[in-house]
């Protein structure tokens, strides 16, 4: 199966196939997966995590080619074991993060931040626990935080998604996770915009698209795919944006969606 014929599924990974901050898949998942790859389909992991969090789950599910997109879009690499750590960026995309510091400072001084260094970690003003970002974790002041551009930035705070607006404001990308987390990409950003040029250079129609996500930052990604499932333990606003809704992820949800691309086995007449 080629082209127009395969199906493009995108899997976010933190709370679909995993659990947050996790790296352990299940049984079910792992196999829906490799049936849907060998019947020709196209399986991509879309996600908020860094690109270091991305390759221990792709490795996981038996993705060593392919696609992966990270960083709520900002990042696109292409999965190749012959390549140095296992991947080829194939598109970054950067903001200035320092209006953002600096507006989120003015209005929460002891703001925690965290600047992505693709492919190695984090520069941050203080350390966040290891489920919470992926690779190194290196501490620096404050001003030099946001001295270069960044693909992500995360701004912890209690009540700072109170500043959402105001940020957005800047030009940049601004998803909660909750009402003490913000995560900042660039301007006129998602997963939704990577995946449609992975789409494009995979040449699959745009109808042949599946996304299954649970978040908030997952929204575009359902309603850009001709199907968008929302995992049965998503928020009203996840679920009001999907066109269909699967299982929890204790259920393999995640599965179920891929399984449905498996034709079904026809008992034999005795």
């Amino acid at each position: 199966m080629r082209g127009r014929q395969a199906t493009l599924v995108a899997l976010d990974i933190d709370g679909t196939i995993a659990d947050p901050g996790t790296t352990e898949i299940s049984d079910a998942v792992r196999a829906a997966v490799a049936e849907v790859r060998t019947a020709g389909h196209h399986v991509v992991v879309a996600t908020g995590r860094s690109l270091v969090g991305v390759l221990p789950v792709a490795r996981s599910l038996g993705l060593t080619e392919g696609w992966a997109v990270a960083s709520n879009g900002a990042v696109t690499a292409r999965l190749d074991l012959q390549a140095p750590g296992g991947y080829l960026l194939h598109d970054v995309q950067t903001f200035d993060p320092l209006p953002v510091v600096r507006r989120a400072r003015s209005a929460y001084p002891g703001v925690q931040i965290a600047a992505e260094e693709v492919g190695l970690g984090y520069r941050v003003t203080r350390v966040f626990a290891p489920y919470e970002v992926n690779g190194a974790q290196r501490i620096v002041d404050v001003e030099k935080v946001a001295e270069q551009p960044t693909t992500r930035m995360i701004l912890r705070s209690p009540g700072i998604a109170n500043l959402r607006h105001k940020l957005q404001a800047t030009g940049v990308t601004v998803n909660p996770d909750g009402r003490d987390w913000l995560d900042i990409t660039p301007p006129q950003l998602s997963k939704a915009t990577a995946l449609e040029a992975v789409r494009i250079l995979l040449d699959v129609h745009e109808r042949r698209t599946i996304a299954v996500g649970d978040g908030i930052n997952d929204i575009e990604m359902l309603t850009w795919a001709g199907r968008g499932v929302a995992m049965g333990h998503a928020p009203a606003e996840v679920l009001a944006a999907a066109d269909d809704v699967t299982g929890t992820l204790e259920e393999d949800g995640a599965a179920t969606v891929l399984r449905s691309l498996l034709p079904e086995t026809v008992p034999a007449v005795r």
